[in-house]
């Protein structure tokens, strides 16, 4: 691996999860008004974005698809796009933008133990400390999920649980399926992991989706409808795999981190979240966690290319 590719692929995945943390906020207000149920906003979603991955693929060259890997694909589509995107629909109106965001932060780890599984990665005592920590605060998170005296909403165990389930999802598409993604080009991957999405959702929302009045949609909702399927996810799917065919999984899902940044700042800002005592004891007992084992990661590595 060159160090020019290298740089791409940290670029490329720093763009993405930049635009992931901004799409937190963006699909808590989309999702707020029950203008739209979360599996027609995904269906959309993943119509919009394979549009314009098919579109495109009709102006390169055509890249055929061996038949064993087409199985390989649809578990990829399930496991990177349908699952993830779906919990995460579902559970951000039930979870507050920094809730969301700490919970996220999990991810790395999660990876760890998939590259334990998947790759024969050794989990390390100080790893294991790092995910206990993390699990801890995680659980401190659920046990304070009530309603806030001051008029914010909080997070409800359900919202917390399925965001778990959210990051779980992308952890395994992130650590399996770098094979597959290598082999073949970044269109050529995504146009079919948008069809199949599309396929699986399209029969839970074919009828809301004919039904939907879109004329008398507010503005403020198509604009936030057309970032969301053209910067979150379009552009964020389109740099995700080339981030993935030029850096390790694990440095990949490192990035997570640039989501709660931004985030957090933009949520307290317009006053869609607050800050208090018990999220600041929850994060800093969740990143701490994440500190620990990607530091024993980087030990690790530093070791094994000496």
């Amino acid at each position: 691996m060159t160090k020019n590719s290298s740089t791409i692929g940290h670029i490329a995945c720093f763009a993405a999860y930049a635009i992931f943390g901004f799409n937190i906020i963006v699909c808590k207000d989309l999702t707020s008004g029950n203008i739209v149920s979360p599996m027609a906003l995904f269906c959309i979603r993943s119509i919009g974005a394979g549009l314009i991955f098919w579109i495109i693929s009709l102006f390169i060259p055509t890249e055929k698809v061996e038949k064993h890997d087409y199985f390989k694909i649809f578990a990829a589509s399930i496991l990177g796009f349908f699952l993830t995107q779906i919990t995460f629909l579902m559970a951000i109106s039930e979870i507050t933008p920094m809730d969301c965001s700490i919970v996220s932060s999990m991810s790395p780890i999660y990876t760890m133990f998939i590259a334990a599984i998947v790759l024969r990665e050794p989990i390390t005592l100080k790893k294991a400390g790092g995910v206990l920590l993390s699990f801890a605060g995680i659980i401190y998170l659920i046990l304070n999920s009530t309603r806030s005296t001051s008029g914010v909403a909080e997070s409800s165990a359900m919202g917390i649980a399925l965001m778990v389930i959210n990051s779980i999802c992308f952890s395994l598409y992130l650590g399996m399926f770098k094979p597959t993604i290598t082999k073949y080009s970044v269109i050529t991957f995504m146009k079919w992991i948008f069809l199949f999405s599309t396929v699986v959702s399209l029969p839970f929302s074919w009828n809301e989706i004919l039904t939907i009045d879109y004329c008398m949609l507010p503005s403020s909702f198509i604009g936030e409808l057309i970032f969301l399927i053209i910067c979150a996810t379009f552009i964020t799917y389109f740099l995700i795999p080339i981030g993935q065919k030029n850096i390790r999984p694990t440095l990949v899902s490192m990035y997570s981190y640039v989501q709660p940044i931004i985030a957090i700042a933009i949520s307290i800002y317009i006053g869609m979240d607050s800050l208090s005592w018990q999220k600041i004891v929850a994060a800093t007992t969740v990143f701490a966690g994440v500190v620990l084992v990607s530091f024993s990661r980087a030990a690790k590595s530093t070791l094994t290319t000496k």
